[in-house]
């Protein structure tokens, strides 16, 4: 019997056209096997974090079933950021992206390793990752963190703006 799991990734871009982007990302994702999209959020427009002579960010989160395990899918994310032209071995911490996949949450599993950290370990910070992610998952409990509403009630939202128009 095959299990699917519940996860959430935060689709971020600052390069390029990233509406199409995002939309494009989102479109990889659902087509990678063993992974069906169930939920995408409203796009936020939002000023960068650490590095910030940059273009503001455009962020989204999308949620979906799959029966990939953790690493596997994480992996399968790192692909198609590189199809988009994004190296991080080469890029600046926090600098910009033509296209950034984080795996925020993947089922009720906690992992820190080499390979991978769960949940995203500055998830409770980020009103980039906390706004479209309370959108389509407003129950979710972020192990071991909490509640994604109480998490973004702590967090500073101020100059983030939903882009009204962007259609998936």
């Amino acid at each position: 019997m095959t299990h699917w799991f519940p996860a959430y990734v935060a689709i971020g871009c600052n390069v390029g056209d990233c509406a199409q982007q995002l939309r494009d990302a989102r479109i990889a994702i659902d087509a990678l096997p063993d992974v069906c999209c169930v939920a995408g959020s409203s796009v936020f427009r939002t000023a960068p974090v650490g590095k910030t002579d940059q273009p503001a960010f455009l962020n989204a989160a999308v949620g979906f079933l799959t029966t990939f395990a953790a690493t596997t899918l994480l992996d399968e994310l790192h692909r198609i950021e590189r199809t988009f032209g994004r190296e991080r071995s080469r890029e600046t911490r926090w600098g910009p992206r033509t296209l950034d996949l984080d795996l925020l949450v993947y089922g009720s599993q906690c992992q820190q390793d080499d390979a991978l950290t769960l949940p995203h370990p500055r998830i409770a910070e980020r009103n980039f990752v906390l706004l479209p992610l309370v959108e389509i998952a407003p129950e979710l409990e972020v192990p071991g963190v909490g509640g994604v509403r109480q998490l973004l009630e702590r967090c500073a939202t101020d100059g983030a703006q939903r882009i009204t128009d962007f259609k998936w």
